[in-house]
């Protein structure tokens, strides 16, 4: 944790402009604690500490990690305060309460014995909510905002004051709105940080009243926002606040945040790094480098969520680079600026030309090479190839999702499919009966039986979770014998694991047809995604999951059988 001398030394007042003449830009994230108002997310410690120590290794200069003594988390979350290497840790707060002194106040004590360099305190700047909900006088409340933060900076501490419902408050009554900013600075704040709390300021009027308040005396050296995105416009109000002159912006990855979300850094980020004018006049503490690592810190904030990663998130989404069209990925192919407004690898992120029923031979070759298959041009094969893809998606395979599929029906048509194992035969029951006690339960049982080289074997899994004793359901079961015993092809699958499944009824009736789409995973971090497709789901999951393992195999050089 960095300490209060050398932060005091290293964060004056004044605007700091960096060697280059660029403007020095503050980032805040607020993911472990704004972001875990998000419904449903409950951050352990631990992961609260794999995030802080990835938001550090990003380049964020503030991690706010909660708030002590609200909640048993927050509070051995800050009992056990990762060493950052750049990020300040921060604890937050809000001003005392009314009829306490700053420093008899235990609510605030907790914040402040947390320990950390900076502290952010939350008051209220709308006088509506000042005689309404907080019940005390205008005056009360900000000699609260000023107590506060002198209480704070007096310690050494940074201080920071987050001004909530700023700009509801600022049209309803412009002088106190300012009156409580002037206050927090004049007692010592380093940051006073203008809040659209309820997230409905859209963004030219975000602009106009930064303006206002640069105006009125306030640099925008010591001006932060935070936008939340109930109107879809967090991250437009963010770059607003910014071109009208505040150096501190607050946000969260993947934009987690209550209600609609925060403004998200994952997206401002690489719009701050790569775009203009922000990439010639401002700099932030995220680097080249650690731009490069924005994906995999987004798929690890998920991950730890367990969450599927939103494919089509701006910049770091699988689908963010995606060029379906024959057309498009075509241009691609002479000049990946026709259809691409930064390169994918700045982000982390590749460039994704999909098959479908659109596809032509270049956009072909190109996904072959991808694969380390080279085909020439106009060799027949590739007509073949494209001519079974548009058959396949008629009848409701999707190749555009599907990446690892189309390879194996690429390499089938090629001739380049190693043989490994072949599935005799596979049964999958489900039986609804009542246990020991009376109860009601369901459980699913599947056999497979596989030739491998000449020997078969027969695996049974059945699919009940061992912690909770609940039924995982039949594709599960399937999932989980397919994989129990490969024999010499085992060692090449044990870091193999299922981490989506989707399903989609494609036409309708009593005949309907189902796809199945299966996201895999490996140990290496790898990610593929398979395609089956029948009138029976189960059918249809097997499929697909027989390609992710044959993928799997072929992809980590398992010898073919006989070999």
């Amino acid at each position: 944790m960095t300490d209060a001398t050398t932060l005091r030394r290293e964060d004056p007042a004044a605007p700091r402009e960096e060697a280059d003449g660029r403007e020095r830009l503050w980032l805040y994230d607020t993911t472990l604690r704004d972001g875990q108002q998000t419904q449903g997310v409950d951050f352990s410690v631990a992961d609260k500490i794999r995030i802080a120590a990835a938001l550090d290794a990003l380049g964020i200069d503030y991690v706010e990690g909660g708030w002590p003594g609200a909640n048993p988390t927050d509070s051995d979350f800050f009992a056990r305060a990762p060493k950052l290497a750049h990020a300040r840790l921060t604890a937050f707060g809000m001003t005392r309460r009314a009829g306490r002194s700053a420093s008899n106040d235990d609510v605030l004590a907790e914040v402040v014995n947390a320990g950390t360099a900076t502290i952010c305190l939350v008051g209220k700047t709308h006088d509506f909510h000042v005689t309404t909900a907080l019940g005390v006088s205008l005056a009360e409340n900000l000699a609260g905002i000023r107590d506060s933060v002198a209480h704070v900076a007096g310690m050494g501490r940074e201080a920071i004051f987050d001004a909530e419902h700023f700009f509801d408050g600022f049209k309803a009554n412009p002088g106190y709105a300012l009156d409580c900013l002037h206050a927090a600075l004049e007692a010592g704040a380093r940051w006073v940080v203008l809040c659209d709390t309820n997230g409905g300021t859209l963004p030219a009027e975000i602009g106009e009243i930064v303006a206002r308040v640069v105006a009125a005396g306030i640099p925008g050296g010591r001006l932060g926002i935070h936008t939340h995105n109930d109107t879809e416009n967090a991250v437009a109000g963010t770059l607003a606040a910014i071109d009208a002159g505040v150096r501190h912006v607050q946000g969260t990855l993947n934009g987690l945040g209550e209600r609609c979300g925060n403004a998200n850094l994952t997206s401002l980020i690489p719009t701050l790094l790569l775009k203009q004018p922000y990439a010639d006049r401002l700099r932030t503490g995220v680097t080249a480098e650690g731009l490069r690592s924005l994906r995999r810190v987004s798929r690890l904030l998920d991950d730890i969520l367990n969450r599927v990663p939103n494919r089509h998130a701006p910049y770091v989404g699988a689908a963010a680079f995606a060029h379906k069209a024959g057309l498009h990925a075509s241009a691609i192919l002479k000049d990946p600026a026709t259809y691409e407004h930064v390169p994918p690898e700045s982000v982390g992120n590749e460039r994704v030309i999909p098959m479908s029923n659109q596809a032509g031979q270049s956009n072909l070759r190109r996904r072959l090479a991808e694969a380390g298959i080279e085909v020439p041009p106009g060799d027949p094969a590739l007509a073949r190839i494209l001519r079974k893809v548009k058959e396949r998606e008629d009848r409701g395979y999707a190749y555009d999702s599907a990446r690892a599929s189309f390879e194996l029906l690429a390499r089938d048509e090629l001739g380049l499919l190693p043989h490994f194992f072949t599935v005799e035969r596979y049964r999958v029951i489900a039986e609804r009966r009542r246990n020991a006690r009376g109860e009601v339960i369901t459980v699913s049982e599947a056999v497979v039986v596989v030739n491998i080289e000449g020997e078969r074997v027969m695996s049974v899994s059945e699919s009940v979770d061992p912690e909770s004793g609940s039924d995982q359901g039949p594709v599960n079961a399937l999932s989980r014998a397919l994989v129990k015993d490969l024999g010499r092809y085992q060692s090449f699958i044990e870091d193999m694991r299922l981490v989506d499944f989707k399903v989609r009824i494609t036409s309708g009736g009593t005949e309907a047809v189902t796809r199945v789409l299966i996201d895999s995973e490996d140990g290496e971090g790898r990610r593929w995604s398979t395609v089956g497709v029948s009138a029976n789901i189960v059918d249809a999951s097997f499929q697909a999951l027989s390609d992710a393992i044959l993928w799997k195999l072929i992809r980590d050089g398992a010898p073919a059988a006989g070999a």
